[in-house]
C-alpha cells in the first residue's frame, strides 16, 4: 500500500476530544470539497465516514452524482442501512450538516441521525449565504444543534474553517 495522507490518517478518536487522526481526516474532507462541480447557488462540502477501526466506509463531495446532492447524503448512500459499524462510526464533514433543505430533500442532520452515527467532526457550523455559519433562519436551529439534541457528539475544529469556506467564497 502506498503511503498517502488518507491511509496514514489512522483511527478516529473515541470521544469528545479530537485526536491527530480526527484532524487528518477532517483535512481530507476539506480537500474533497475542492472537487465539487461549481455551483452559483449551492455550497461545496466534502465528507468521509470512518468506522471506529479506521476503515473508510465512504467518501463524497457535494454534487458528485446528482446536481443537488449534498456530501453527507452521497456518502451515506454508499453504506448499507443498518451496517453494524455505523453506531461507532465518525462523520468528517468540511461544513456542518444542514438542518433544512428544499421540498422532497432530506437534511443531512436527519440522514446522519437515522443512520445511527453518534460522532461528527466538522470544520464549521452550517454555512449560509449571508456569510454566517450557524442557525438556520427558518427553523431557528442548525444541523449541529439538531444532532446534539438527540445525543450525537459534534466537534467543531475551527482551525479548519478557512479550508472549508475557501471553495465557497463566491457564496459567502
Amino acid at each position: 500500500m502506498t503511503n498517502t495522507p488518507e491511509n496514514m490518517c489512522g483511527r478516529p478518536g473515541p470521544g469528545v476530544e479530537p485526536t491527530t487522526a480526527d484532524r487528518a481526516w477532517l483535512a481530507v474532507a476539506c480537500q474533497l470539497a475542492t472537487e465539487c462541480p461549481p455551483s452559483r447557488t449551492e455550497f461545496s462540502a466534502g465528507v468521509v465516514v470512518l468506522a471506529d477501526d479506521g476503515t473508510e466506509l465512504a467518501r463524497a463531495y457535494s454534487r458528485q452524482h446528482e446536481p443537488h446532492q449534498h456530501a453527507a447524503e452521497g456518502a451515506l448512500a454508499q453504506i448499507a442501512p443498518g451496517d453494524p459499524r455505523l453506531p461507532t462510526a465518525t462523520v468528517y464533514s468540511s461544513a456542518g450538516p444542514c438542518a433544512e433543505r428544499g421540498p422532497g430533500l432530506r437534511p443531512c442532520a436527519e440522514l446522519i441521525r437515522e443512520a445511527g452515527i453518534r460522532r461528527v467532526i466538522t470544520a464549521c457550523r452550517e454555512l449560509h449565504t449571508d456569510g454566517a455559519s450557524g442557525t438556520d433562519g427558518a427553523s431557528g436551529t442548525d444541523g449541529t444543534e439538531r444532532l446534539e439534541a438527540v445525543g450525537v457528539t459534534v466537534i467543531e475544529l475551527s482551525e479548519y474553517a478557512d479550508a472549508a469556506k475557501a471553495p465557497n467564497q463566491h457564496l459567502l
